[in-house]
């Protein structure tokens, strides 16, 4: 496995990010991976690879580069904690709809350019914080990208003209939901609500919950880390791609 250290140029600062590809010259389709609140660590290395394994150009994004380069933790998170909801809060509240959107045209235009990435559509996968970001990819290169997936992503439904759902209107892409089982940033009413406006928009899409499965359960490194229905969120994430990027 090819891993690579890179630096994308966007309107607001260089973000770093690592490009992983399997050994050989074949042009591969690309594909972006956006990792959760607690940003580019090894899990998400390890959940890019496995991806790559599968025949793709993956490159994991720190998202968060305004705040610096990775890791943007410098210490273990602990929801409630004074410290911890500070950084949380430095890092989120910069990346505003329209800041995810520029970011998200800036990892799409450089990611196509690769010399080991092929013309096929584009796929993206975001993980909890990040499922938004990847409805807003799809909507920022509509024309460039195949495929998007969302993993326990929260807030993706909302009464606000910030919600990621407005951007539906905009994407062409394939689209998969994967749901954790009452999840608290994204309850049985938003994702029904989300089915709804999804069935609006009339696109190619899934959405499914994931029983039993709790919020961030794809994550390796995460307390309530499902083996099981991570491997079933995996292989269902192979094969959007393989439909889809072509």
């Amino acid at each position: 496995m090819i891993e690579k250290a890179v630096e994308i140029w966007t309107e607001d600062g260089t973000a770093d990010a690592v490009l992983f590809r399997p050994e050989g010259g074949a042009k591969l389709p690309g594909v972006l991976h956006l990792p959760d609140i607690a940003g580019v660590r090894d899990s998400h290395k390890e959940m890019a690879k496995r991806l790559a394994e599968r025949g793709y150009a993956v490159m994991l994004v720190n998202v968060f580069y305004r705040n610096g380069r990775s890791p943007v933790w410098t210490f273990p998170f602990k929801m409630g904690e004074e410290r911890s909801m500070k950084r949380l809060g430095e890092l989120r509240d910069p990346l505003t709809p329209d800041a995810m959107e520029r970011d998200a045209a800036a990892y799409v235009d450089f990611l196509a350019k690769q010399e080991g990435v092929s013309g096929a559509p584009l796929g993206v996968a975001g993980y909890c914080f990040t499922g938004g970001m990847a409805m807003r990819t799809a909507a920022a290169r509509p024309e460039k990208m195949g495929a998007a997936a969302s993993f326990h992503g929260g807030q993706l439904y909302a009464d606000d003209p910030a919600s990621p759902h407005h951007a539906l209107p905009r994407v062409k892409a394939r689209l998969y939901f994967a749901h954790a089982d009452g999840d608290p940033y994204m309850p049985k009413e938003a994702i029904d609500n989300l089915e709804k406006a999804l069935a609006a928009w009339g696109g190619n899409y899934q959405s499914e919950i994931y029983p039993g499965a709790k919020h961030s359960w794809t994550v390796p490194d995460s307390p309530v880390y499902d083996k099981a229905q991570a491997d079933r969120a995996f292989q269902k994430l192979a094969e959007l791609f393989q439909a889809a990027l072509k």
